[in-house]
């Protein structure tokens, strides 16, 4: 998905963490509030220009799920309209990049995926607190 039209976050934090993984070339010993990241790489979904965001690392049995918190923001991130519109991402962990599908969980399924979230990022239990939202949580398969 690395492609020329690559258009960098305008927020510092988030562009300083994808620069920090490209020029390591991994995203291991890439922190976020002491935990372990992933980059997801996505077409942006108005100009369908590429995104790359740091998000929390959350695995299982080699699966990974997407937590669309924004630390308990009213509004939803950016970035989840984004995967709405264009549900094929990137996904960098470690060195290993691999392409996936990605759909929004509800249910059982979102439940289960969510305690997996927060036992592996316990803020995000205070993040759903602050809003009226429910925070959206995405699965990826690999494709």
């Amino acid at each position: 998905m690395d492609t020329p039209n690559y258009v960098p976050s305008p927020r510092p934090f988030v562009r300083d963490q994808v620069d920090e993984v490209e020029a390591r070339g991994t995203t291991d010993g890439v922190l976020m509030q002491g935990r372990p990241i992933v980059v997801v790489s996505m077409r942006g979904a108005r100009t369908g220009a590429l995104r790359k965001v740091p998000l929390m690392r959350v695995e299982h049995a080699g699966r990974y799920a997407l937590v669309g918190s924004q630390g308990g923001s009213p509004k939803h991130p950016l970035w989840v309209h984004n995967l709405r519109a264009h549900p094929e991402v990137t996904l960098q962990d470690g060195n290993r990049s691999a392409t996936y599908q990605a759909h929004e969980l509800s249910g059982p399924e979102r439940e289960e995926w969510w305690t997996r979230a927060v036992d592996g990022f316990p803020p995000y239990a205070d993040y759903q607190t602050k809003t009226d939202r429910l925070i959206p949580v995405f699965l990826l398969q690999e494709v």
